[in-house]
């Protein structure tokens, strides 16, 4: 592909990336065939190769318009494209760059820019997003169907496993996960300790960044980054294992701080080494021992969330895990498609998030399961809220099956 990159873009300190990545589309519109928003809407700019182009325009110093910024935001940044790419394409940054670049050119609404600077107010910090809940389970019974369905039922939280290991990994528990489903951190713990690891809890109530990056307030995301290596530091110093994380929405952010960071002189180093240490929970329970968990014969339909398939490259591991204790896996249909959750994506795009939950419970309700399991608390709630079938977190099932 020909770049011509326009001046405003040679001064940032991306350009190199963003020339990079144009020049490496070779337009075959593989990306087309298993892009979910190109599925539902069969428009060309609704598909990876079409978003490229609009970006091209833009970098070039083209016409920038609501109708690119509308094309854009209907992209759930699920990176399915990334795994179908023969080329290699690094399309999941050129967005998040880009989609900068279009938002400082194009004003939004009056009510988009409230929307997400509440959520952007709210959404990354514990305490806040905790309070909002609870007015929110205050106030559920007048409250619109789309909204209540969101909010998740209290859970009682039970005490954090107290085994002291020689080995040890740090957990951060991240904004909303604590309040929506504090039982799942609980559970990687009683599972580690099941294994002689012992699970620390990072005392930080911020977010990992992800929200304000994919909402182009990226300087706020690379601050919120800091703030997390800042308070993981002391103990990366003194040897700790690895940074264990049970959302891989969470974990994908983490483990790109040193892309995000990469130009900081005072985080770059720091920041690789990090992200280095930073891994989702499978990785850590694919060489362990799991002979103390046995389940019986308990159904479960697997949906592997984007991040973990498509973003950290991690397709396939936890289904092995499961099916290793003894679960039995049903072969669902279209697994690589997102479900529509993608953040605040189900609260920007409603209507083609609640498409996307359709086609993807369709598949996973094709054959009777016991449980739907996932690992992103994302997808979890969101899938929750129309699900026939109870949905869990899988490591939520290794803890049930080890107390049986």
């Amino acid at each position: 592909m020909q770049i011509n990159l326009a001046e405003f873009v040679k001064s940032r300190a991306e350009h190199n990336e963003l020339e990079g990545i144009l020049r490496s589309c070779v337009h075959c519109g593989f990306c087309n065939a298993t892009c979910p928003t190109y599925q539902v809407t069969g428009d060309e700019l609704d598909g990876p190769r079409g978003r490229i182009y609009l970006l091209k325009q833009v970098l070039e110093g083209g016409l920038v318009s609501s109708i690119t910024q509308q094309h854009l935001d209907r992209c759930l940044s699920c990176r399915s494209c990334e795994t179908t790419c023969p080329s290699g394409v690094e399309y999941g940054r050129l967005l998040d760059l880009g989609r900068v670049i279009v938002d400082d050119s194009v004003r939004r609404s009056v009510m988009d820019r409230i929307q997400r600077r509440l959520m952007l107010l709210v959404f990354p910090y514990q305490n806040r997003f905790n309070q909002l809940i609870q007015l929110a389970r205050l106030f559920a019974p007048v409250l619109p169907e789309i909204i209540r369905e969101k909010i998740p039922e209290k859970q009682i939280v039970e005490q954090w496993p107290t085994n002291n290991y020689c080995r040890k990994v740090l957990i951060l528990s991240g904004c909303v996960q604590p309040t929506l489903a504090p039982s799942i951190d609980l559970a990687a713990a009683k599972v580690l300790d099941k294994l002689s690891i012992s699970v620390v809890k990072v005392k930080t109530d911020v977010c990992c960044g992800a929200l304000s990056y994919h909402l182009s307030e990226h300087e706020k995301a690379k601050a919120l980054a800091r703030t997390n290596i800042d308070q993981c530091w002391p103990y990366m110093e003194q040897g700790i294992e690895a940074i264990i994380m049970t959302a891989s929405g969470c974990g994908l952010a983490l483990k790109e701080y040193q892309t995000l960071l990469q130009y900081d002189q005072d985080y770059a180093d720091k920041a690789k080494k990090f992200s280095k240490l930073v891994k989702d929970i499978s990785e850590i329970l694919q060489d362990e021992d799991l002979s103390v968990f046995k389940p019986g014969d308990v159904k479960v339909a697997y949906q592997s969330p984007c991040t973990l398939q498509h973003g950290q490259k991690l397709s396939g591991l936890v289904e092995s895990i499961l099916q290793k204790v003894g679960y039995s896996l049903i072969q669902t249909d279209n697994a690589h498609l997102c479900c529509g959750s993608a953040g605040v994506y189900s609260i920007l795009q409603p209507e083609l998030s609640e498409q996307l939950r359709e086609n993807k419970l369709k598949d996973l309700h094709s054959e009777q399961a016991e449980y739907i399991a996932t690992a992103n608390i994302g997808c979890l709630s969101h899938l929750q809220a129309k699900s026939s079938v109870k949905v869990k977190h899988w490591v939520e099932l290794l803890v049930e099956c080890s107390e049986k």
